[in-house]
C-alpha cells in the first residue's frame, strides 16, 4: 500500500483499475429487470426460529432443516453458544433458541456442540433468564407456562391512539409482529412437536417451580410500574368480558389480512411466522390463500449456499437497487468513466423498476399521523406498501434525479411531498413513522428488547435532508434547517453520530455530514470540524476503518481490530463529502480499498454491518461491501478532475 501512495501516477491508474472491476463485478450482479438484490443476513436466531416453526405446524422437511443445521453448527461460537454477530460474544437467548432448534433436528445432547451450548446456558442463568421472544417460543411448546410471558391481553387492538398503551404508539415492527401474537396469546396453543422434543435441561429453576419470571434490572420507575400492571392484568384479564374478548382477536385479524401480501405481513420474518402460527391455532386449512400465501412468504426468505440454508429476517431489493445504482451512476461519471452509455442503458431500467414499486395509492399506518398526506414512499422490500420507510424513499429519489430529473419528475415530486409530510415535531425523520417516540413504552415488560419505538434518528434524517437538498427548492428550506438543527443536537461529545440503522458510529457520522455538505453548511462549522477531526482520530495504522456490532455494547466508538471495506468507503466518502479529498486520510483509505479488493473486483468481509435493535438483533448486508467501496473509489476519482471540489450531490 506504501508503494501505491508513493507514485501519484501509479496510485491513480490503481484506482482506475479497481474501479473497472469493481464496477463490472456490480454489473453483473444486476437482475434482468433492471433492479439489485443482495442477501441478508441476521443472527441464529431467524434459522432457529424456523425449524421450531416446522416443528409447531407438524410441516418438517428434513433435508431443508439438516442444511439450516449445519449453518447454524458453523456459526456456533468459541464460547459455547451463539453470539448476535459475527465474532461477538455469548447471548443467551438466542442461544437457548439454536440449542433448541438443534435438538429438534436429531442432534444428540450429548454431543460435543450441544454440551458446550448446554454448559454456557446454565452458566449464564439459564433459559428462565432469555428475553421475551425467547420465552414466548418456550411457551409455545410448553416448555414453559404462559405466566412466564408478559401479560399483552388481545383488548389492545381496540385501543385508539389516544390511549395510554396503544399499538398505534409503536413502530410498524412492534405493531405486526404484536397483532397475531395477541391471537396466539389469547389462544396459548401448544407445538405439534412430532418428535416431542424438550428442552428442560437448559433451565437452572425447573419452571413449574419458578414463581416471578417478570423481575429487573428496571431502567427507571416507569419499569416498577409496569411491573405491577403486570401483576394486576394477571390477576383481572381472566374475567374480561368474553363479548369483548372476541372482538378483540377478530380486530387483531381483520388488523393483519388488511395487510396481509405475497410479501407477507410487515415483510419481516418475525411478523410472518406469527401470522401463520396464528392460522394453524385458528384451524385455518394450510391450503386456504391467505395462509399458504403467508407460507410462501416465510420460504421465499430462504437462502441455500454452499450445503446450508438459512432463513433471512427481510429481503432489502429497494435499498440494494438505490445504493447500488448510485455507486454505478458515480463510476460511470466524469470524464475518465468508461461504459458510460451501457451503464445508463442499465440503470434506465433500475429507474422504471423503482417506479414500479413507489407506493402512490396505499394509505400505510403512517397516516395515523398524517391523515391528509398522500402516499409516495418506497417500501424496503418487494411488497409491503403498508410500511413505506423514509430512508429509502429518499435514497430512491436522489438516484432518480441523478439519472433523469424531468423523465422522473412525478415519482421525485411525490417522494418529495411525503418525506416533508413525515418530519417528527423535533426535526428528525424516523424510519416509518412520525413523532413515535413515547418513550415510556419501552419500559413493559413486553419490550424487554428496548426497540419499541421508531422515534428520529439522525442517520435517517440525514439522508432526507441529503434529498431535499439535492432537489434544491427554495420552500423546502425551513424543513432542512430544522433538520439541521436536529442534527446539532444529536452530536456526540466527541463529534461522531449515532449510526441507528447501520454499524455504527462511522455509519451516522458518513451520513450526517453527506447531509450537511449539500444542505450547504460550512466545513468551517465546529460540528464538521469535529466530525471530521474524530474520522480521522480512529483510522487504521493501514489506512483503513474498522468499526463492529460491539459499540452499541458499551465498546468504544469506531474501532475494531482489523480495517473493513464498508466502514472505509463509509469514512472516506464522508470525508471527501466535506472537503477532504487532498488529505492524507482520504488516500490512504483509497489506497486500503483498492489494496484490498480481489481479482473479481470485489471485497470480502465477515463482520455486521448493520442494526435492527441494539444489543439484540444485527444484520450483516451482503451488498455493502460491493456498492460502496466503489461509490468511495468513484467519487475520489471523480472529484480529482471537478472544477469545484465539492460533492453536488446528497449521497
Amino acid at each position: 500500500m506504501s508503494e501505491i501512495l508513493s507514485s501519484p501516477s501509479e496510485f491513480n491508474s490503481q484506482v482506475d483499475r479497481s474501479i473497472e472491476q469493481a464496477h463490472q463485478a456490480l454489473g453483473r450482479r444486476q437482475k434482468d429487470d433492471g433492479h439489485w438484490v443482495f442477501e441478508l443476513e441476521a443472527d441464529a436466531t431467524i434459522p432457529a426460529e424456523y425449524i421450531l416453526l416446522e416443528h409447531f405446524l407438524d410441516r418438517i422437511d428434513a433435508e431443508k432443516e439438516e442444511k439450516i443445521g449445519h449453518y447454524l453448527r458453523r456459526i456456533q461460537g468459541a464460547h459455547g453458544g451463539w453470539p448476535l454477530y459475527h465474532d461477538g460474544g455469548f447471548d443467551l437467548s438466542a442461544t437457548v433458541k439454536a440449542y433448541f432448534a438443534l435438538k429438534a433436528l436429531g442432534d444428540s445432547p450429548d454431543a460435543p456442540h450441544m454440551r458446550a451450548a448446554r454448559a454456557a446456558i446454565l452458566q449464564h442463568g439459564g433459559a428462565e433468564r432469555s428475553n421475551v421472544f425467547t420465552r414466548i417460543q418456550l411457551a409455545l411448546f410448553g416448555e414453559v407456562p404462559w405466566d412466564a410471558v408478559p401479560v399483552m391481553p388481545v383488548e389492545l387492538m381496540l385501543l385508539s391512539r389516544k390511549a395510554f398503551v396503544s399499538l398505534w404508539n409503536m413502530s410498524y415492527w412492534s405493531r405486526t409482529v404484536i397483532a397475531p401474537l395477541l391471537v396466539l396469546g389469547a389462544l396459548k396453543p401448544v407445538a405439534r412437536n412430532p418428535r416431542n422434543i424438550h428442552v428442560q435441561e437448559l433451565f437452572v429453576t425447573p419452571p413449574g417451580q419458578i414463581r416471578d419470571w417478570i423481575r429487573g434490572p428496571y431502567r427507571s420507575w416507569w419499569g416498577r410500574f409496569f411491573k405491577y400492571l403486570d401483576v394486576i392484568l394477571r390477576k383481572t384479564e381472566p374475567y374480561f368480558p368474553k363479548k369483548t374478548h372476541q372482538k378483540a382477536i377478530n380486530k387483531a385479524i381483520s388488523f393483519i389480512e388488511e395487510r396481509l401480501s405475497a410479501g407477507g405481513l410487515g415483510a419481516i420474518y418475525p411478523a410472518m411466522a406469527n401470522v401463520i402460527m396464528m392460522y394453524r391455532t385458528l384451524g385455518v386449512s394450510d391450503s386456504d390463500p391467505k395462509a399458504a400465501q403467508a407460507w410462501q412468504a416465510v420460504q421465499d426468505l430462504l437462502v441455500e449456499k454452499n450445503g446450508e440454508i438459512y432463513c433471512q429476517p427481510c429481503v432489502s431489493p429497494v435499498w440494494d437497487t438505490g445504493l447500488s445504482g448510485l455507486a454505478m451512476l458515480e463510476a460511470a461519471s466524469g470524464p475518465k468513466a468508461t461504459k458510460r452509455e451501457e451503464t445508463m442503458t442499465a440503470l434506465k431500467k433500475s429507474a422504471a423498476w423503482l417506479r414500479e414499486h413507489q407506493i402512490l395509492d396505499v394509505k400505510g399506518d403512517w397516516v395515523i399521523n398524517a391523515p391528509t398526506l398522500r402516499p409516495g414512499g418506497w417500501a424496503f422490500q418487494y411488497e409491503n406498501d403498508y410500511y413505506p420507510d423514509v430512508d429509502d424513499t429518499a435514497v430512491v429519489g436522489m438516484l432518480l434525479h441523478r439519472l433523469d430529473a424531468a423523465g422522473n419528475e412525478e415519482a421525485i415530486a411525490r417522494a418529495r411531498e411525503w418525506i416533508i409530510g413525515m418530519q417528527s415535531t423535533n426535526g428528525g425523520w424516523g424510519a416509518f413513522d412520525i413523532d413515535n417516540d413515547l418513550d415510556f413504552l419501552n419500559y413493559i415488560p413486553f419490550a424487554d428488547h428496548g426497540a419499541l419505538l421508531d422515534p428520529p434518528t439522525a442517520d435517517v434524517s440525514a439522508r432526507c435532508i441529503s434529498f431535499l437538498s439535492q432537489l434544491g427548492h427554495v420552500e423546502d428550506r425551513e424543513v432542512i434547517e430544522k433538520g439541521i438543527t436536529y442534527l446539532r443536537n444529536e452530536q456526540e461529545p466527541e463529534g461522531s453520530w449515532f449510526g441507528r440503522w447501520g454499524t455504527n458510529y462511522i455509519y451516522g457520522t458518513w451520513s450526517v455530514l453527506c447531509g450537511l455538505n449539500i444542505a450547504g453548511v460550512a466545513y468551517s462549522d465546529p460540528m464538521i470540524v469535529r466530525a471530521v477531526q474524530w474520522l480521522k482520530s480512529v483510522q487504521r495504522e493501514d489506512g483503513g476503518w474498522g468499526e463492529d456490532c460491539a459499540s452499541y455494547e458499551g465498546a468504544r466508538h469506531g474501532v475494531y481490530k482489523t480495517s473493513l471495506p464498508t466502514q472505509t468507503a463509509w469514512a472516506v466518502l464522508a470525508l471527501m463529502a466535506v472537503g477532504e479529498r487532498e488529505c492524507d486520510a482520504v488516500k490512504r483509505g483509497i489506497a486500503y480499498l483498492a489494496a484490498a479488493q480481489d481479482e473479481k473486483g470485489e471485497w470480502h468481509e465477515e463482520p455486521y454491518n448493520a442494526v435492527g435493535f441494539p444489543k439484540v438483533f444485527y444484520l450483516r448486508y451482503h451488498g455493502y461491501k460491493q456498492f460502496f467501496p466503489l461509490m468511495a473509489l468513484s467519487r475520489y476519482r471523480n472529484l480529482g478532475s471537478s472544477n469545484s471540489g465539492r460533492v453536488e450531490f446528497g449521497f
